[in-house]
């Protein structure tokens, strides 16, 4: 029998391991690939049962039918790239001419953030080939494209029919209560022909973007300037500087307005021995209205945020111990 005392001490342990597992899996690529790529068949099917509906109309059809199937797929590509923080990260440091230029790129950064932008592009194009495959394999969003532009003159049932009525009745198949009863068998095999073609063009994307994953990855990796195992820290590295940088952001900034709050009212937020307070003048008011940018151009100390007021920080080389918070 186990005791309880053995059994709560295993509590921790097994936090800790489903940390790790859960760390793990975020930081996993194919992980997250996976899960956008089931999310987006899921959504992908939801999608299709309550919205589409094949107008089976001429000259619409096509329309219709494309933009369900290519529309879709360019929203989530534009939303793979704005959704990855590293894209903005990339555009504000590499490629955005109109901030000032405060240090030289050199070449290794630049060669390392074309290897980030090809991991990016990598994961938005997921969700956009995961739409395109799944609708092609389903074939509906196709089949009502192309109804109108079937062959069926291998028919004898369209010999008398002229070329606007056909046009017409095409449009139709899609719908199965507008083809006429002696136009059931046609109707039939045109679907089962649009169906084969759709899946066909399904199977020749996901082979396409097997090959193309597969040899993207071989060339990001013989002409990265890394090794494998300096690119495996250079990838811990990014991930644990994102994660250290935004904890003491957050401190620093916490501490920086509680210095500040406690110069304009007097007194701290959530000190219970509060004993003096202070009435803002009208100057102060008029002070913190105006919101203050970051460090641009040559002002080196920076405001900081909508206060109005400068930390107090001197030269590293007179005060090397860096800013000194006054209580």
């Amino acid at each position: 029998m186990i005791r309880k005392g053995h059994l709560f001490q295993s509590f921790p342990t097994m936090s800790r391991t489903l940390n790790n597992i859960v760390s793990s899996l975020q930081r996993s690529g194919t992980f997250i690939n996976s899960l956008i790529a089931a999310l987006t068949i899921g959504g992908q099917q939801l999608f299709s049962s309550f919205t589409f509906s094949c107008p089976c109309q001429v000259g619409k059809n096509f329309y219709y039918g494309s933009a369900f199937l290519v529309i879709p797929a360019l929203i989530l590509l534009v939303a793979g790239y704005a959704l990855r923080s590293q894209m903005w990260t990339m555009t504000s440091e590499y490629c955005c001419s109109c901030a000032p230029s405060h240090r030289r790129i050199s070449p290794l950064e630049r060669k390392l953030a074309c290897l980030r932008f090809f991991s990016i592009t990598g994961r938005a194009l997921v969700a956009p080939l995961t739409w395109l495959a799944v609708t092609l394999l389903t074939g509906t969003y196709y089949e009502c494209a192309a109804s109108e532009f079937a062959s069926v003159d291998h028919y004898p049932v369209f010999d008398n029919v002229s070329a606007s009525k056909r046009k017409e009745i095409l449009a139709g198949f899609p719908c199965p209560k507008s083809a006429p009863s002696d136009m059931i068998l046609a109707r039939d095999e045109v679907a089962l022909l649009h169906r084969f073609q759709s899946q066909m063009l399904g199977w020749i994307l996901i082979t396409l973007a097997t090959i193309a994953i597969l040899v993207s990855c071989c060339l990001a990796r013989c002409c990265s300037p890394l090794t494998s195992l300096q690119h495996c820290y250079w990838t811990n590295h990014l991930h644990n500087e994102r994660e250290l940088f935004e904890q003491a952001a957050e401190q620093h900034s916490r501490l920086i307005i509680m210095q500040r709050i406690k110069k304009l009212f007097g007194f701290i937020p959530g000190k219970e021995d509060v004993k003096h307070i202070r009435i803002p003048s009208c100057q102060d008011w008029r002070d913190i209205s105006a919101p203050s940018l970051f460090c641009m151009g040559e002002d080196l100390q920076g405001r900081y945020s909508f206060l109005g007021d400068r930390v107090d920080e001197d030269n590293e080389e007179s005060k090397p111990e860096g800013i000194e918070l006054k209580p």
